[in-house]
């Protein structure tokens, strides 16, 4: 199916929904396009947080009245509900880590977990070309395991160029008998694509524990951990209609791949207005549908590539494959990421904003860029239009 037709098919459901964000709506002169920063919220999930402010807002696990009750089995219910969501085929055996995002998330598995996984000259393979959160965390560790004695080899997963996708082909040259992580990313927050996780388990074999950051992919498409066989699921709220501040660990916990995930410390009182909002973003995207969502976001970014590769002046970065009509070659997810040749890209995000389009402009946190590496992301969700997207292209053809 074209992305042509998929839009045709989905308009009416896309216009329903639409109406659910109150900021989109009181905004018509604005195209909000930067959902891969952070989403806009349904009025589902601000009512639901006004809703347990304004009736049972109380402290969890601390009390044994009813709204502390309460409190706790909303908590709890929640932990359930993200493995439903991520379609858990043992959720007995797995456990769900609320945290205020994806950083800190991948975080708490590197300094709590992963130590007590390693020992004197292991390695693992880390990106070094994918979002900051999914590096910084990993040396970390390896500088905390190296004051106690402890040294961790750190390989970098190899990359296509100009593709920016893993590549597979050439990962048996860095996997060893000493391999014992994985840490990956689902859908790239600068190319959009899809880095084919699964090959990464074929590659490693099935002992392997794997940790996935799904900043990008949950709320955005279906994520199954059954069919994609990580051991952890890292992801932030925000960036799944959910509100700031939330997040969750999804730990396998399948003995034969390293110790069960217990985070270190004293648990804290949890942040439990923004867990109710991903309870509430859960049961919204659920009914929804994340398929469609994914099939919508797909051929919105795919009208854009195959418009902007027409406008000379600019390079768009990723998969060039997957630009020509009608490619079989996947397309991006929700994202696109491209420059100017003459204009510096803060410059077009500022000209951009002028035209009432609100979207990213710098170098995208990428891991191992600065300033100069700029870049524009156009990043869209189920609320953004057909029209949002053929008025961006009118507008970037001014500027040729």
């Amino acid at each position: 199916m074209t992305a042509d037709s998929e839009l045709t098919e989905l308009t009416d459901w896309q216009r329903e929904l639409r109406v659910h964000f109150p900021i989109i709506t009181a905004h018509p002169e604005m195209a909000y396009l930067d959902s891969a920063a952070t989403s806009q919220k349904p009025r589902a999930v601000l009512d639901a947080v006004q809703t347990y402010l304004t009736t049972t807002n109380a402290n969890a696990g601390r009390g044994s009245y009813p709204w502390a009750n309460h409190t706790t089995a909303l908590v709890e219910r929640t932990r359930q509900r993200v493995k439903e969501f991520l379609g858990d085929p043992e959720p007995g055996r797995s456990r769900v880590h609320f945290t205020s995002g994806t950083t800190e998330g991948l975080r708490t598995v590197a300094r709590d977990w992963l130590p007590g996984h390693l020992a004197d000259g292991d390695e693992i393979l880390v990106p070094f070309a994918d979002h900051r959160a999914n590096l910084d965390p990993w040396l970390e560790a390896q500088r905390l395991l190296a004051r106690q004695g402890v040294t961790v080899h750190l390989r970098e997963l190899p990359y296509q160029e100009p593709s920016g996708d893993y590549d597979h082909r050439a990962l048996a040259g860095v996997i060893g008998p000493r391999t014992r992580f994985v840490a990956v990313t689902h859908i790239h927050h600068v190319y959009g694509g899809d880095m084919n996780v699964q090959r990464i388990r074929d590659a490693v074999g099935p002992h392997v524990p794997i940790c996935l950051d799904a900043a990008q992919s949950i709320g955005h498409l279906p994520v199954s951990v059954d069919r994609l066989d990580v051991d952890f699921v890292v992801f932030s709220g925000h960036k799944a209609l959910a509100l700031p501040g939330s997040g969750a660990v999804w730990a396998r916990n399948a003995s034969e791949r390293g110790p069960e995930f217990r985070p270190g410390g004293w648990n804290g009182t949890p942040n439990t207005v923004g867990i109710t909002s991903l309870e509430a973003a859960l049961d919204w995207l659920d009914a929804a549908g994340t398929d469609r969502i994914a099939r919508w976001t797909t051929a919105l970014t795919a009208r854009l590539t195959e418009g902007l590769r027409r406008l000379l002046p600019y390079e768009i970065l990723g998969c060039q494959a997957s630009l020509a009509v009608g490619s079989t070659v996947q397309r991006r997810h929700g994202i696109v990421t491209f420059r100017h040749r003459d204009i510096p890209s803060d410059d077009l995000g500022f000209i951009l904003y002028d035209h009432g389009f609100m979207v990213r402009a710098d170098n995208l946190c990428q891991a191992g860029t600065d300033k100069r590496d700029g870049s524009v992301r156009v990043s869209v969700h189920v609320y953004n239009t057909v029209e949002e997207i053929d008025r961006l292209l009118t507008v970037l053809a001014t500027l040729e």
